[in-house]
């Protein structure tokens, strides 16, 4: 193993020995329950293992709080799409009603789109969804959001391209 790796791997030890308690509790104490706290704590440690920086982290507390925070709010968005979507299968009727495995499957697509859509900025995300979901002509668009018909283009290429980079991934 190269001394580089070591190294980092030492570090990341000392890291999670020294803070992983601490975090779990920290956790816990925001979801209200232990079990649901294991894999945002675990996912919060790969994510710093990940940037492979560990040796830069002046203050390992407010830096691991900062990591999970971001994972809670991935965490409930994803809570959120799945009662969404629990609610509109209750509403189907029962044949229509999808196996486990397809709900599984998505369901798992769902977030992928949420993932997707999040990703791009605000302005081109609203006119993206305007003319997907809604039908809106681009010139409409242009006017709800008080920019150019190029401008609304040059979004629907952005949104366009974005989303098949990331199909393609």
């Amino acid at each position: 193993m190269p001394a580089a790796e070591l190294v980092l791997q030492q570090e990341m030890h000392a890291l999670y020995r020294g803070h992983h308690g601490w975090l779990y509790g920290w956790l816990r104490h925001k979801l209200g329950c232990s079990e649901q706290a294991a894999d945002p704590a675990q996912d919060t440690f790969v994510r710093v293992l990940a940037a492979r920086n560990v040796a830069r982290i002046a203050e390992p507390r407010a830096y691991l709080t900062t990591v999970a925070k971001g994972i809670l709010v991935n965490w409930y968005r994803r809570q959120a799409l799945e009662r969404a979507w629990l609610d509109a299968i209750a509403r189907l009727p029962e044949a229509s009603v999808p196996s486990p495995e397809e709900r599984y499957l998505l369901l798992e697509t769902l977030q992928r789109v949420d993932a997707m859509l999040d990703a791009l900025p605000p302005p081109v995300r609203r006119a993206f969804l305007l003319s997907q979901l809604d039908g809106t002509k681009y010139d409409d668009i242009a006017v709800l959001l008080g920019v150019s018909g190029v401008t609304v283009k040059r979004y629907m290429k952005q949104a366009f391209l974005h989303c098949l980079m990331l199909a393609d991934a």
